[in-house]
């Protein structure tokens, strides 16, 4: 295993004491590497290459684990338009650079924008993953940008409960998601606009 992740076998012994890797399948005396441990080496290997520290890269290992099943967070079985995107880490740090930091990740996490399967990370929308990152590229820190999505996540369930009590209200009837999806979707999108003229006037 050593060999196949291009380190010696001292360092791969180092890692598992650390926790970086989990241990192996053991049948008495021998210890079983696999596949996945192969994959979380070579993670471990970019990650390092891109300045990260051990200690730091402990620290995500450990948010990773933390994450909920893919399902849970992606709500599986229940009406969505959002598509998922499967990542590598590193493909993660090509859209957010130095700023997946273990406490990025913890806030990406809380909120349900990630989850993991396996060794890749599922994010739960790719609009939220393009519009995350366009917002970085224009120099808002992720953090800012987690922050205030927590925030937009309170009105925006808000928003949800309002429209879904008017229908069951006025209908009777159980809330076609259909029919209700774009009804809200374009008061919203009117309004939020009209909200962003009035303040890009004020400013």
């Amino acid at each position: 295993m050593a060999e196949a992740a291009g380190i010696t076998a001292r360092t791969l012994r180092f890692y598992r004491e650390r926790g970086l890797i989990p241990p192996p399948r053991r049948e008495g005396r021998i210890a079983w590497y696999d596949d996945h441990h192969l994959a979380r080496l070579r993670t471990i290997a970019a990650l390092l290459e891109r300045g990260h520290t051990l200690n730091g890269i402990a620290d995500l290992a450990t948010a990773f684990e933390s994450g909920r099943d893919v399902g849970e967070v992606l709500g599986l079985g229940e009406p969505t338009e959002e598509e998922p995107v499967r990542l590598t880490p590193e493909e993660l740090a090509d859209h957010f650079g130095d700023q997946v930091t273990p406490e990025n990740l913890a806030a990406a996490l809380d909120l349900g924008y990630l989850a993991t399967d396996g060794e890749e990370i599922v994010h739960v929308s790719r609009r939220l993953l393009d519009v995350s990152s366009a917002l970085v590229r224009e120099g808002v820190p992720l953090a800012a940008v987690l922050a205030a999505a927590g925030r937009v996540r309170e009105h925006a369930d808000a928003l949800a409960s309002l429209f879904t009590d008017l229908l069951h209200e006025h209908k009777g009837t159980g809330t076609d998601a259909d029919r209700l999806r774009p009804l809200a979707k374009s008061v919203v999108d009117a309004e939020l606009s009209m909200a962003l003229d009035r303040r890009l006037r004020e400013g």
